[in-house]
Protein backbone atom coordinates (compact mmCIF):
# COMPACT_ATOMS: atom_id res chain seq x y z
CA UNK A 1 0.00 0.00 0.00
CA UNK A 2 2.12 2.58 0.49
CA UNK A 3 5.06 3.57 1.12
CA UNK A 4 6.98 9.40 -2.44
CA UNK A 5 4.13 10.80 -3.54
CA UNK A 6 4.01 9.47 -6.91
CA UNK A 7 4.70 5.67 -8.04
CA UNK A 8 6.93 5.04 -11.15
CA UNK A 9 4.18 3.07 -13.10
CA UNK A 10 5.87 -0.19 -13.24
CA UNK A 11 6.96 -0.37 -9.39
CA UNK A 12 3.02 0.44 -8.87
CA UNK A 13 2.29 -3.13 -10.46
CA UNK A 14 5.29 -4.67 -8.62
CA UNK A 15 3.94 -3.32 -5.65
CA UNK A 16 0.32 -4.26 -6.03
CA UNK A 17 1.60 -7.40 -7.07
CA UNK A 18 3.08 -8.31 -3.90
CA UNK A 19 0.29 -6.33 -1.14
CA UNK A 20 0.72 -3.46 0.23
CA UNK A 21 1.18 -0.16 -2.13
CA UNK A 22 2.64 2.30 0.07
CA UNK A 23 1.71 5.83 -0.69
CA UNK A 24 5.36 7.17 0.07
CA UNK A 25 6.78 3.72 -2.50
CA UNK A 26 9.08 3.56 -4.92
CA UNK A 27 11.80 6.18 -6.28
CA UNK A 28 11.14 9.51 -5.43
CA UNK A 29 10.81 12.40 -7.41
CA UNK A 30 13.40 13.48 -9.63
CA UNK A 31 15.26 16.51 -7.31
CA UNK A 32 16.82 19.46 -9.25
CA UNK A 33 20.13 19.66 -10.33
CA UNK A 34 21.83 23.05 -10.11
CA UNK A 35 21.55 25.36 -12.94
CA UNK A 36 22.99 23.83 -15.86
CA UNK A 37 26.82 24.95 -16.21
CA UNK A 38 27.62 27.06 -19.15
CA UNK A 39 31.27 25.56 -19.64
CA UNK A 40 32.53 21.55 -18.91
CA UNK A 41 35.24 21.01 -16.40
CA UNK A 42 38.06 18.56 -16.81
CA UNK A 43 40.99 18.93 -14.60
CA UNK A 44 44.44 17.19 -14.25
CA UNK A 45 43.40 15.29 -11.46
CA UNK A 46 40.33 14.95 -8.83
CA UNK A 47 40.70 17.70 -6.04
CA UNK A 48 42.24 16.39 -3.19
CA UNK A 49 39.04 17.30 -0.53
CA UNK A 50 36.92 14.59 -1.75
CA UNK A 51 34.73 12.71 1.21
CA UNK A 52 34.63 9.84 -0.52
CA UNK A 53 37.54 8.20 -2.51
CA UNK A 54 36.83 4.80 -4.73
CA UNK A 55 39.16 4.15 -7.71
CA UNK A 56 36.81 2.02 -8.85
CA UNK A 57 36.19 0.95 -12.78
CA UNK A 58 33.84 0.91 -15.22
CA UNK A 59 33.58 -1.53 -18.52
CA UNK A 60 37.04 -3.19 -18.14
CA UNK A 61 38.87 -0.58 -16.96
CA UNK A 62 37.61 2.24 -19.54
CA UNK A 63 36.12 4.69 -17.03
CA UNK A 64 37.04 5.21 -13.32
CA UNK A 65 35.45 6.50 -11.04
CA UNK A 66 37.62 8.11 -8.33
CA UNK A 67 35.25 9.26 -5.49
CA UNK A 68 32.70 11.94 -4.70
CA UNK A 69 32.90 15.22 -2.93
CA UNK A 70 29.72 15.84 -0.26
CA UNK A 71 28.87 19.58 0.99
CA UNK A 72 27.82 19.99 3.92
CA UNK A 73 28.48 16.84 4.99
CA UNK A 74 26.06 17.07 8.03
CA UNK A 75 23.49 18.85 6.45
CA UNK A 76 19.96 18.08 8.44
CA UNK A 77 17.02 16.31 6.67
CA UNK A 78 15.44 17.86 3.90
CA UNK A 79 18.17 20.65 3.69
CA UNK A 80 20.61 21.04 -0.06
CA UNK A 81 22.95 19.00 -0.30
CA UNK A 82 25.94 19.33 -3.06
CA UNK A 83 27.60 16.50 -4.35
CA UNK A 84 30.31 16.39 -7.03
CA UNK A 85 31.56 13.35 -8.79
CA UNK A 86 34.95 12.52 -10.45
CA UNK A 87 35.54 10.40 -13.25
CA UNK A 88 37.98 9.83 -15.58
CA UNK A 89 38.37 7.66 -19.06
CA UNK A 90 41.41 5.52 -19.72
CA UNK A 91 40.22 4.90 -22.99
CA UNK A 92 38.32 6.36 -25.49
CA UNK A 93 34.63 5.84 -23.95
CA UNK A 94 31.70 3.93 -25.06
CA UNK A 95 28.87 5.94 -27.36
CA UNK A 96 25.42 6.94 -26.32
CA UNK A 97 25.24 6.05 -22.34
CA UNK A 98 23.36 8.27 -20.02
CA UNK A 99 24.46 9.28 -16.00
CA UNK A 100 22.53 8.15 -13.41
CA UNK A 101 22.31 9.26 -9.61
CA UNK A 102 20.49 7.16 -7.14
CA UNK A 103 20.30 7.19 -3.27
CA UNK A 104 19.04 3.95 -1.81
CA UNK A 105 18.40 2.38 1.74
CA UNK A 106 21.24 0.35 2.28
CA UNK A 107 19.75 -2.22 4.53
CA UNK A 108 16.42 -2.98 1.77
CA UNK A 109 17.67 -1.10 -1.50
CA UNK A 110 14.40 0.83 -1.71
CA UNK A 111 15.37 4.21 -3.30
CA UNK A 112 15.01 7.39 -1.61
CA UNK A 113 16.26 9.26 -4.29
CA UNK A 114 15.92 9.61 -8.57
CA UNK A 115 19.36 12.59 -9.17
CA UNK A 116 19.74 11.07 -12.89
CA UNK A 117 20.54 14.45 -15.02
CA UNK A 118 22.73 14.90 -18.49
CA UNK A 119 26.24 14.56 -16.97
CA UNK A 120 27.86 18.09 -16.37
CA UNK A 121 24.31 19.54 -16.95
CA UNK A 122 24.07 17.53 -19.89
CA UNK A 123 27.05 19.58 -21.88
CA UNK A 124 29.75 16.45 -20.99
CA UNK A 125 27.97 13.00 -22.47
CA UNK A 126 30.17 10.24 -21.97
CA UNK A 127 31.89 9.83 -25.00
CA UNK A 128 32.54 13.07 -25.15
CA UNK A 129 35.13 12.59 -22.43
CA UNK A 130 39.05 13.24 -23.06
CA UNK A 131 41.66 10.45 -22.05
CA UNK A 132 43.24 11.15 -19.17
CA UNK A 133 41.14 13.81 -18.21
CA UNK A 134 39.06 14.00 -15.13
CA UNK A 135 35.57 14.76 -15.70
CA UNK A 136 33.42 16.89 -13.21
CA UNK A 137 29.60 16.45 -12.14
CA UNK A 138 28.07 18.19 -9.39
CA UNK A 139 24.12 18.55 -8.51
CA UNK A 140 22.15 19.06 -5.59
CA UNK A 141 19.56 17.59 -3.92
CA UNK A 142 17.76 17.15 -0.44
CA UNK A 143 19.66 15.60 2.49
CA UNK A 144 17.22 12.25 3.23
CA UNK A 145 15.79 11.65 6.28
CA UNK A 146 17.17 8.21 6.91
CA UNK A 147 20.64 6.66 6.48
CA UNK A 148 20.98 6.80 2.14
CA UNK A 149 24.31 5.67 0.32
CA UNK A 150 24.27 6.65 -3.39
CA UNK A 151 24.66 4.71 -6.52
CA UNK A 152 25.55 5.23 -9.56
CA UNK A 153 26.64 4.55 -13.11
CA UNK A 154 25.63 4.63 -16.80
CA UNK A 155 22.61 3.72 -18.66
CA UNK A 156 21.95 2.75 -22.36
CA UNK A 157 18.13 1.59 -22.79
CA UNK A 158 17.34 -1.67 -20.44
CA UNK A 159 21.51 -1.84 -20.00
CA UNK A 160 23.89 -0.29 -17.60
CA UNK A 161 27.65 -0.60 -18.00
CA UNK A 162 29.15 -3.07 -16.13
CA UNK A 163 30.72 -2.80 -12.75
CA UNK A 164 34.34 -4.18 -12.92
CA UNK A 165 35.00 -4.56 -9.13
CA UNK A 166 32.38 -6.94 -7.15
CA UNK A 167 32.78 -5.09 -4.04
CA UNK A 168 31.92 -1.95 -5.54
CA UNK A 169 28.75 -3.63 -7.58
CA UNK A 170 25.77 -2.28 -5.70
CA UNK A 171 23.80 -4.79 -7.60
CA UNK A 172 22.38 -4.22 -11.21
CA UNK A 173 25.45 -3.00 -12.49
CA UNK A 174 25.74 0.53 -9.94
CA UNK A 175 28.22 1.51 -8.31
CA UNK A 176 28.48 2.18 -4.76
CA UNK A 177 28.92 5.84 -3.32
CA UNK A 178 28.97 8.48 -0.61
CA UNK A 179 26.74 7.68 2.79
CA UNK A 180 24.59 10.02 3.17
CA UNK A 181 22.13 11.26 5.87
CA UNK A 182 22.16 10.39 9.66
CA UNK A 183 20.84 7.71 12.53
CA UNK A 184 17.88 7.40 12.70
CA UNK A 185 15.44 7.16 15.99
CA UNK A 186 15.16 3.63 17.54
CA UNK A 187 12.16 2.12 16.96
CA UNK A 188 9.56 2.12 19.60
CA UNK A 189 8.60 -0.56 22.21
CA UNK A 190 4.59 -1.27 22.69
CA UNK A 191 4.53 -3.08 26.12
CA UNK A 192 1.37 -5.14 25.71
CA UNK A 193 -0.56 -6.52 28.96
CA UNK A 194 -2.62 -9.54 29.25
CA UNK A 195 -6.19 -8.96 29.95
CA UNK A 196 -7.94 -10.27 32.28
CA UNK A 197 -11.04 -10.82 30.63
CA UNK A 198 -11.05 -11.14 26.77
CA UNK A 199 -12.79 -8.27 25.22
CA UNK A 200 -15.95 -8.92 23.33
CA UNK A 201 -15.58 -8.54 19.76
CA UNK A 202 -17.99 -5.78 18.81
CA UNK A 203 -16.25 -2.46 17.99
CA UNK A 204 -17.64 -0.79 20.81
CA UNK A 205 -13.97 -0.64 22.56
CA UNK A 206 -15.70 -0.20 26.24
CA UNK A 207 -14.45 -3.13 27.30
CA UNK A 208 -12.44 -3.37 30.50
CA UNK A 209 -9.13 -5.02 28.65
CA UNK A 210 -9.07 -1.98 26.43
CA UNK A 211 -9.36 0.82 29.36
CA UNK A 212 -6.38 -1.55 30.57
CA UNK A 213 -4.29 -1.06 27.62
CA UNK A 214 -2.11 1.76 26.95
CA UNK A 215 -2.69 4.01 23.71
CA UNK A 216 -0.65 4.77 21.04
CA UNK A 217 -1.32 7.39 18.55
CA UNK A 218 -0.47 6.16 15.26
CA UNK A 219 2.09 9.09 13.53
CA UNK A 220 3.31 10.27 9.78
CA UNK A 221 4.67 6.39 8.08
CA UNK A 222 7.20 8.25 6.00
CA UNK A 223 8.31 10.95 8.40
CA UNK A 224 6.94 10.49 12.09
CA UNK A 225 5.04 13.92 11.89
CA UNK A 226 1.92 14.24 13.66
CA UNK A 227 -1.53 13.80 11.39
CA UNK A 228 -4.63 16.17 11.16
CA UNK A 229 -6.81 12.76 11.34
CA UNK A 230 -5.86 11.27 14.47
CA UNK A 231 -5.75 7.29 15.18
CA UNK A 232 -5.34 5.70 18.19
CA UNK A 233 -4.25 1.55 18.63
CA UNK A 234 -4.27 -0.82 21.60
CA UNK A 235 -3.05 -4.29 22.04
CA UNK A 236 -3.79 -6.67 24.75
CA UNK A 237 -3.92 -10.71 24.72
CA UNK A 238 -4.80 -13.74 26.18
CA UNK A 239 -4.12 -17.23 26.42
CA UNK A 240 -4.99 -17.88 22.64
CA UNK A 241 -5.42 -14.52 20.61
CA UNK A 242 -3.81 -11.12 20.50
CA UNK A 243 -6.23 -8.44 20.50
CA UNK A 244 -5.83 -5.22 18.29
CA UNK A 245 -8.03 -2.41 18.53
CA UNK A 246 -8.05 0.81 16.37
CA UNK A 247 -10.12 4.24 16.90
CA UNK A 248 -10.00 5.67 13.71
CA UNK A 249 -10.81 10.01 13.22
CA UNK A 250 -12.04 9.80 9.56
CA UNK A 251 -14.53 12.81 7.90
CA UNK A 252 -15.90 10.36 4.74
CA UNK A 253 -16.12 6.85 5.65
CA UNK A 254 -15.90 4.43 2.73
CA UNK A 255 -14.70 1.74 0.71
CA UNK A 256 -15.79 -0.19 -2.46
CA UNK A 257 -14.14 -3.61 -1.95
CA UNK A 258 -17.00 -6.67 -0.77
CA UNK A 259 -14.53 -9.71 -1.20
CA UNK A 260 -12.17 -10.97 1.26
CA UNK A 261 -8.58 -10.16 -0.07
CA UNK A 262 -9.11 -8.01 -2.50
CA UNK A 263 -6.46 -4.83 -2.67
CA UNK A 264 -7.74 -3.25 0.53
CA UNK A 265 -4.72 -1.61 0.98
CA UNK A 266 -5.51 0.77 -2.02
CA UNK A 267 -8.33 2.60 -0.39
CA UNK A 268 -8.93 3.03 3.45
CA UNK A 269 -7.82 0.80 5.55
CA UNK A 270 -5.79 -0.20 9.25
CA UNK A 271 -3.33 -3.01 8.85
CA UNK A 272 -1.15 -5.07 11.46
CA UNK A 273 1.91 -6.94 10.19
CA UNK A 274 3.41 -8.81 12.85
CA UNK A 275 6.77 -10.91 12.73
CA UNK A 276 6.66 -13.18 15.54
CA UNK A 277 9.97 -14.87 15.37
CA UNK A 278 11.84 -11.35 14.62
CA UNK A 279 13.82 -12.75 12.03
CA UNK A 280 12.94 -10.18 9.73
CA UNK A 281 12.16 -12.43 6.57
CA UNK A 282 8.50 -14.37 7.70
CA UNK A 283 5.57 -12.26 8.59
CA UNK A 284 1.91 -11.80 8.28
CA UNK A 285 -0.06 -9.36 6.99
CA UNK A 286 -3.98 -8.64 8.42
CA UNK A 287 -6.02 -5.96 7.19
CA UNK A 288 -9.63 -4.54 7.86
CA UNK A 289 -11.48 -1.84 6.22
CA UNK A 290 -14.76 0.15 6.96
CA UNK A 291 -16.87 -2.73 5.54
CA UNK A 292 -15.12 -5.06 8.07
CA UNK A 293 -13.86 -6.43 4.94
CA UNK A 294 -10.11 -8.53 5.69
CA UNK A 295 -7.41 -9.09 4.09
CA UNK A 296 -4.44 -11.44 5.14
CA UNK A 297 -1.23 -12.68 3.64
CA UNK A 298 1.70 -14.76 4.65
CA UNK A 299 5.62 -13.84 3.75
CA UNK A 300 8.21 -16.26 3.80
CA UNK A 301 10.26 -12.79 2.48
CA UNK A 302 10.64 -9.59 2.54
CA UNK A 303 7.31 -8.89 -0.11
CA UNK A 304 8.28 -12.21 -1.88
CA UNK A 305 6.31 -15.30 -1.83
CA UNK A 306 3.16 -13.54 -0.64
CA UNK A 307 0.60 -16.46 0.18
CA UNK A 308 -3.25 -15.65 0.03
CA UNK A 309 -4.43 -18.74 0.82
CA UNK A 310 -3.16 -18.32 4.42
CA UNK A 311 -6.36 -17.94 6.77
CA UNK A 312 -5.54 -16.30 9.88
CA UNK A 313 -8.61 -17.38 11.60
CA UNK A 314 -9.15 -13.33 12.41
CA UNK A 315 -11.99 -12.41 13.81
CA UNK A 316 -13.00 -8.00 13.89
CA UNK A 317 -16.29 -6.19 14.21
CA UNK A 318 -16.36 -2.48 12.80
CA UNK A 319 -18.84 0.32 13.94
CA UNK A 320 -18.70 3.77 12.38
CA UNK A 321 -19.84 6.61 13.70
CA UNK A 322 -21.38 8.32 10.78
CA UNK A 323 -22.78 6.78 7.38
CA UNK A 324 -20.50 4.87 5.56
CA UNK A 325 -20.20 5.40 1.70
CA UNK A 326 -21.56 8.82 1.79
CA UNK A 327 -19.74 11.67 1.14
CA UNK A 328 -22.36 14.36 1.28
CA UNK A 329 -22.35 14.62 5.14
CA UNK A 330 -19.33 14.47 7.98
CA UNK A 331 -18.41 11.30 9.48
CA UNK A 332 -16.48 10.98 12.88
CA UNK A 333 -14.59 8.34 12.37
CA UNK A 334 -14.70 4.08 12.74
CA UNK A 335 -13.54 1.76 15.31
CA UNK A 336 -12.32 -1.60 14.38
CA UNK A 337 -11.34 -4.55 17.00
CA UNK A 338 -9.47 -7.68 15.49
CA UNK A 339 -8.94 -11.01 17.50
CA UNK A 340 -6.03 -12.86 16.08
CA UNK A 341 -5.11 -16.40 16.93
CA UNK A 342 -1.64 -17.04 17.70
CA UNK A 343 -1.80 -20.80 16.58
CA UNK A 344 -2.29 -19.53 12.74
CA UNK A 345 0.60 -17.05 12.50
CA UNK A 346 3.82 -18.14 11.37
CA UNK A 347 6.75 -19.01 13.77
CA UNK A 348 5.51 -18.00 16.94
CA UNK A 349 8.32 -19.02 19.47
CA UNK A 350 5.43 -19.62 22.46
CA UNK A 351 1.72 -20.37 22.47
CA UNK A 352 1.05 -18.29 24.67
CA UNK A 353 4.04 -15.86 24.35
CA UNK A 354 5.98 -15.69 27.04
CA UNK A 355 6.95 -12.60 29.48
CA UNK A 356 9.35 -11.07 27.64
CA UNK A 357 8.98 -12.31 24.28
CA UNK A 358 9.83 -9.49 21.68
CA UNK A 359 8.22 -9.64 18.45
CA UNK A 360 8.78 -7.04 15.21
CA UNK A 361 5.49 -5.44 14.37
CA UNK A 362 4.14 -2.71 12.89
CA UNK A 363 0.47 -1.16 13.50
CA UNK A 364 -1.20 1.24 10.14
CA UNK A 365 -3.58 3.30 8.42
CA UNK A 366 -3.95 4.19 5.32
CA UNK A 367 -6.69 7.27 4.50
CA UNK A 368 -7.72 8.95 1.34
CA UNK A 369 -8.26 12.79 1.87
CA UNK A 370 -10.72 13.79 -0.73
CA UNK A 371 -10.85 9.90 -2.10
CA UNK A 372 -7.99 11.20 -4.11
CA UNK A 373 -4.97 12.04 -1.87
CA UNK A 374 -3.31 9.12 0.28
CA UNK A 375 -1.83 9.25 3.45
CA UNK A 376 -0.27 6.86 5.59
CA UNK A 377 -0.06 6.44 9.24
CA UNK A 378 2.46 4.25 11.46
CA UNK A 379 2.78 3.07 15.08
CA UNK A 380 7.05 3.04 13.86
CA UNK A 381 7.58 5.53 11.91
CA UNK A 382 9.64 3.89 8.39
CA UNK A 383 11.43 6.45 6.94
CA UNK A 384 10.96 5.31 3.61
CA UNK A 385 8.34 4.39 1.81
CA UNK A 386 7.14 1.26 2.25
CA UNK A 387 5.22 -0.47 4.60
CA UNK A 388 7.26 -4.04 4.04
CA UNK A 389 10.64 -2.29 6.00
CA UNK A 390 11.03 -4.72 8.36
CA UNK A 391 13.80 -3.06 9.93
CA UNK A 392 11.98 -0.10 10.95
CA UNK A 393 9.30 -2.21 12.62
CA UNK A 394 8.47 -1.64 15.89
CA UNK A 395 9.01 -4.07 19.40
CA UNK A 396 5.89 -6.17 20.82
CA UNK A 397 6.63 -6.55 23.96
CA UNK A 398 4.54 -9.23 26.07
CA UNK A 399 4.32 -8.15 29.95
Amino acid sequence: MRSASLLLSSLLLVLVSTACRDEQAGPRPRTQALPPPTQVRFLDAAPSDLTYRADTTFAGGTVRYLGSRVSPRGAAPGQPVQLAHYFEALQPPPQGWEFFVHVVDPTTGQMLANADHGFAGGLAPLETWPVGKVAEDVHTLPMPAMPGRVVLGFWRGNARLGVDDPKAHAGDNRMWGPELGGALPAPPEYLVHRAAQAPVIDGVLDDAAWKAAAPVVLRGSFDGRPMSLRTEARLTYDERHLYVAFDVEDPDVWGTFRQRDEPLYTQEVVEVFLDANADGRTYNELQVSPHNVHFDAYFPARRRGMDLSWDSGMVSAVKVRGSLDDPSDKDEGWRVEMKIPFARLAEVPHVPPQKGDRWRFNLYRLEHPGRRAEEGQSFSPLFVGDFHALPRFGWLVFD
